[in-house]
């Protein structure tokens, strides 16, 4: 069993594997602690508190929009963890919610990356966890996002961008496959142009009042479907990768407590029929990208 937990938990490292056994944190399905000289058996289950790391505090606020008998609705900061996983357990949105309202049982009814700031639903009591979650899976839901990307004139929008995206766990990046039928959809429309003549700022003649120098546009991206990564990945396969984006085009390799310029990409707001009672839903962010 030392061995298999060697392998398995490699990002515990092997000092600390060994802790954890010379302290008895590995227990079986009984309870009875593992000295890791047992023989490895498969399909059983191996239990255990992972050690956790002393987790700076993200910087900014999480906003309630809104609060009922079964959803939160907050304003998402950047760098704040959705769930908590991998290096990210204290300083997530359930966790510091589930402590601040005193709802044990709070968790998201979808995904939102840790970079992207922006509206996130979560529900209150796992009894309404899922007809949410199922809404967002069946795409029910209408999402809108700001991004600010470089500006290029003649890329033609609005534009639907369509790709499949594959995610490979462990690796950062996702990738395009483009001999594969498309598995991700995203309507890209151009919102305003820095230094731009008028609030359009989609004009030729506002390109040319800053030619040669480098310009950034806010974009409004609409997807239809949810892979990961996707905004990010289609905009780049425009030639307009987000601003401060650390994977795309390039893996930067930024540690991940570094809080200093934060990807350009918010979750400005969610509509949909609500699954319980049927009543129409529209939350909005408070939160506003700022163009260079």
């Amino acid at each position: 069993m030392a061995d298999y937990l060697r392998e398995r938990f490699r990002v515990i490292g092997l000092e600390g594997v060994e802790r954890m056994l010379g302290r008895g944190d590995f227990v079986d399905h009984q309870g009875v602690a593992l000295t890791g000289a047992e023989p490895y058996t498969p399909h059983t289950f191996v239990w255990f508190h992972r050690e956790l790391r002393d987790e700076p505090v993200v910087p900014g606020e999480i906003t309630v929009l809104h609060r009922d008998e079964r959803l939160v609705v907050v304003d998402k900061p950047h760098f704040l963890a959705s769930i908590p996983r991998g290096r990210h357990i204290r300083q997530s949105v359930v966790v510091r919610m589930r402590d601040e309202l005193g709802l044990p049982e709070l968790s998201p009814a979808h995904r939102l990356d840790r970079l992207t700031a922006g509206v996130l639903v979560l529900t209150t009591e796992q009894r309404w966890r899922a007809p949410y979650q199922d809404m967002f899976a069946k795409r029910l839901v209408s999402k809108t996002y700001q991004a600010i990307a470089p500006y290029r004139a003649g890329l033609g929008l609005p534009r639907e961008v369509a790709s499949h995206i594959h995610k490979t766990r462990g690796v950062m990046q996702a990738f395009e496959l483009p001999d594969r039928p498309p598995n991700a959809r995203t309507l890209v429309t151009l919102d305003e142009v820095a230094g731009a003549a008028d609030a359009g700022g989609a004009t030729e003649a506002g390109a040319e009042l800053h030619a040669g120098a480098e310009r950034w546009a806010r974009y409004r991206l609409h997807p239809h479907t949810g892979r990961t990564h996707q905004l990010r990945l289609h905009l780049n396969s425009l030639g307009i990768p987000i601003r401060h984006d650390p994977l795309y085009p390039l893996d930067l390799d930024r540690d991940i407590d570094d809080f200093t310029d934060p990807l350009q990409l918010l979750a400005e707001r969610l509509e949909f029929i609500d699954p319980v009672d049927g009543v129409p839903r529209t939350f909005t962010s408070q939160r506003q990208l700022h163009l260079p």
